[in-house]
């Protein structure tokens, strides 16, 4: 016996020692996966964190204002050589060309002021110059003189890069595009008061003033299949215009249209596409009554004047089609730039920004499409006589009245983007009235960006609406259902298949929409809306010939199957409603439904659209939705349901009074996840949508959404350019929205627990 007892014994404390390194290990792991948890829950709060202010990074530069610094100021090179008639800068920002009224061209260091090249122009003896102008800075650097014996030169200065030893070295120099010989504008010999040109590869136009009159020399190659050189035609002609006034004359790029100017304010707008036989279009005061025009200038493009007067106020004169689909010339926007007169306007080379300088010597830059005002700062201690933008827009000259040359930098990186030209209407060049416009490149280097991010918001709603009009009822319907009425066995095969559907690549979806489903709704679109009467007719006739069948007929079926009779009765149905669709629109519409929508209520058909969109991404958000809000609904405490049909209840007042109230928050769940899922939903919409930025309530247009563009165009962004952080931007905005949904869905959802939890 005390052997006994003491096996006993020990066996008791070898459990209990067993026991308790048992308990321990326990503890440990409990403390481990706490901790994980912890740990986890803390990682994806910080990532999201980061996420948000790395986006917050990327696009904070956009709305940083511009600066400007001074770099140096010089004495002007070659003072003895006459005045400064135009300023230029070449595409490294290391030389500048001074142009004067005696001919001479000076080339000289940007940074210094020193002295590289003095050319003289070849100028007739026995002439003088009388006017001159710039030609298109872009590409072309050509200028022209006019003379008092009615001749012209045309010169164009040029700068050759080599790299001996491995430096940069620039050389300028002068080149005759037209010959060094003078060209004649008038035969009689009358000086040329004003003059303007244009140089293009294969054609020249020249306009020129000439006492009262304003005549036009347009010379043209043609080159011969057996000749080397080509042969130039030349057309003269005399415009009818009174042009006594006129102290401007600009010719467009395109060496279509003519604009003459007046110090007046008066507008003369001519085609020339016939040179021959010049047509004026349009003639008109473009400034207030009182006011003088002081300066102006084409934006780059040379689709907009930009007109400054003697108020200080710089407008913006584009080409807009009228009623009649005519162009006029009209104002789209006003910039109040200074107190006193705009005496000079540089435009930008490569954007749609532009400098002033005013008579008190303020110096402006600004940008066209943005509205914004970049920079305003004082230049000199002098009023400015000529100011120099470079090709880059990152350099400035500016020379002032005391023979002072101000070289300044700029930093100026992003001016395009303002708040009201990412969310409010624009007036663009070109369109008849102010719209919300993505358009973020194109093939011309004078393209005018635009960043409306209304539009891609706007689809992304749209696209987001008609998916949850698609995927709610279907999938909730069928949560409900599945949860309380339907038998535990159909249940296990049910959920499990729509679930897996979940699986399914959105690419795969995306691939189906629009090559097979979008052709297929456009040629069956009757079909399509008599699916919708003829699916809930057939059920119904169903369930009412259900009702009359024998009763040994209805007891073969098991209890809780008889819903899966309803499937080859839904298929018949939608193949009979497509079956009529062609027929049907034949006898109905005279044709087919869309041809009826465009006639009689003018609404446009694209074969990929909102409707296409919202088919297959409410296919996609159907699973999501229906497995949480299933999940909450079976989830619902059993003794509630039993407690409400023993009170005498039926099924459906215990599933509406009872069941749902219950699974509200879990339901307000499953939707708004759902509603996420298609807010950022990518390759659906990239597929099947056509991608068309469009405000457009109608189901059959087109859309483009926030994360479909930047799956599209990052790609081909440049990195830290203004389309890269403006497509940061729109990343920013479709996360806000996520996360302002999710947090006001937590916030319902929790309320809808505290109001029902004490059911």
């Amino acid at each position: 016996m005390p052997e006994i007892n003491l096996q006993t014994k020990y066996s008791s404390a070898l459990k209990q020692t067993d026991g308790g390194v048992h308990e321990r290990w326990r503890l440990i792991k409990d403390t481990m996966a706490r901790y994980g948890v912890i740990a986890g829950g803390l990682g994806v709060i910080v990532a999201v964190v980061l996420i948000f202010f790395y986006l917050l990074y990327v696009v904070f530069p956009l709305f940083l204002s511009a600066t400007a610094e001074s770099v140096s100021q010089y004495n002007v090179p070659e003072s003895a050589l006459g005045k400064t008639v135009l300023l230029e800068i070449e595409e490294q920002n290391q030389v500048a060309a001074r142009f004067t009224d005696t001919g001479q061209v000076v080339f000289f260091a940007v940074a210094t002021g020193k002295t590289i090249l003095t050319e003289a122009v070849k100028i007739p003896e026995g002439a003088h110059i009388v006017s001159f102008s710039q030609g298109s800075p872009i590409n072309e650097g050509a200028v022209i003189y006019g003379l008092s014996d009615g001749k012209a030169v045309i010169v164009k200065h040029q700068y050759k890069i080599t790299y001996p030893n491995n430096v940069r070295l620039i050389t300028p120099s002068l080149k005759y595009p037209l010959g060094e010989q003078p060209l004649v504008i008038d035969e009689s010999g009358a000086a040329l008061e004003k003059i303007a040109v244009r140089i293009g590869d294969d054609a020249s136009t020249i306009v020129a003033k000439i006492g009262d009159k304003i005549h036009l020399s347009h010379f043209e190659k043609e080159k011969s299949l057996f000749a080397d050189e080509a042969a130039v035609t030349r057309t003269d002609s005399v415009l009818n215009y009174a042009a006594a006034d006129v102290t401007d004359i600009l010719i467009d790029k395109d060496e279509r249209n003519l604009y003459l100017l007046s110090s007046t304010g008066r507008l003369g707008w001519f085609d020339i596409g016939d040179k021959s036989a010049p047509a004026l279009i349009q003639s008109q005061n473009i400034v207030e009554t009182g006011q003088k025009i002081t300066s102006v200038a084409f934006l780059n493009g040379d689709l907009s004047l930009m007109i400054g007067d003697s108020s200080g106020l710089v407008s913006q004169w584009s080409k807009v089609r009228d009623k009649l689909n005519h162009f006029a010339m009209q104002k789209i926007r006003v910039f109040k730039v200074s107190d006193k007169a705009v005496i000079s306007i540089k435009p930008e080379q490569r954007r749609k920004g532009f400098m002033t300088v005013d008579a008190d010597g303020i110096m402006g830059i600004y940008h066209s499409t943005s509205e914004r005002e970049m920079i305003k700062e004082r230049v000199g201690n002098a009023q400015s006589v000529a100011a120099a933008i470079s090709p880059r827009a990152n350099t400035l000259l500016v020379q002032t009245e005391d023979g002072k040359i101000n070289f300044w930098k700029v930093d100026n990186e992003h001016p395009e983007v303002s708040l009201s030209s990412l969310w409010q209407k624009v007036w663009y060049e070109s369109y008849p009235k102010p719209d919300y416009i993505w358009q973020s490149s194109s093939a011309n280097s004078d393209f005018e960006p635009k960043y409306s991010l209304t539009p891609l918001v706007f689809g992304t709603l749209k696209a987001a609406f008609y998916a949850m009009l698609v995927a709610m009822p279907l999938a909730l319907m069928g949560a409900i259902y599945t949860a309380y009425f339907m038998t535990s066995r159909m249940r296990q095969i049910v959920k499990p298949a729509i679930e897996l559907m979940g699986a399914l690549p959105t690419v795969i979806l995306g691939f189906l929409a629009g090559l097979w489903l979008a052709p297929l709704i456009e040629e069956y679109l009757a079909g399509l809306f008599a699916l919708l009467m003829i699916i809930p007719l057939g059920v119904m006739l169903f369930a009412y010939a259900w009702h009359y069948l024998p009763k040994a007929i209805q007891q073969q079926i098991p209890e809780g199957w008889e819903a899966a009779l309803l499937i080859p009765v839904i298929l018949l149905s939608a193949w009979f409603a497509f079956t009529v669709s062609v027929p049907l629109e034949a006898s109905l519409f005279h044709g087919t439904l869309r041809d009826w929508f465009k006639n009689e209520w003018g609404i446009g058909y694209d074969q990929r659209n909102a409707l296409v969109v919202g088919i297959a991404m409410g296919f996609a958000v159907i699973p999501t939705i229906f497995s949480i809000a299933e999940d909450a609904i079976f989830s619902v405490p059993k003794h509630l349901t039993v407690g409400s049909l023993a009170l005498g209840a039926t099924p459906w007042q215990t599933m509406i009074e009872v069941v749902l109230l219950t699974a509200s928050p879990g339901i307000f769940s499953a939707v708004m996840i759902g509603l996420g899922r298609a807010v950022g939903e990518t390759m659906i919409v990239l597929m099947a949508t056509g991608n068309t930025p469009v405000m457009d309530l109608s189901v059959f247009q087109g859309l483009r959404t926030l994360a479909a563009n930047i799956a599209v165009e990052m790609p081909e962004s440049e990195v830290d350019s203004t389309h890269y952080r403006v497509l940061f931007l729109a990343a920013l905005v479709l996360f806000m929205f996520t996360f302002v949904f999710n947090t006001l869905a937590e916030i319902i959802r929790q309320r809808l627990r505290e109001k029902y939890s004490s059911l």
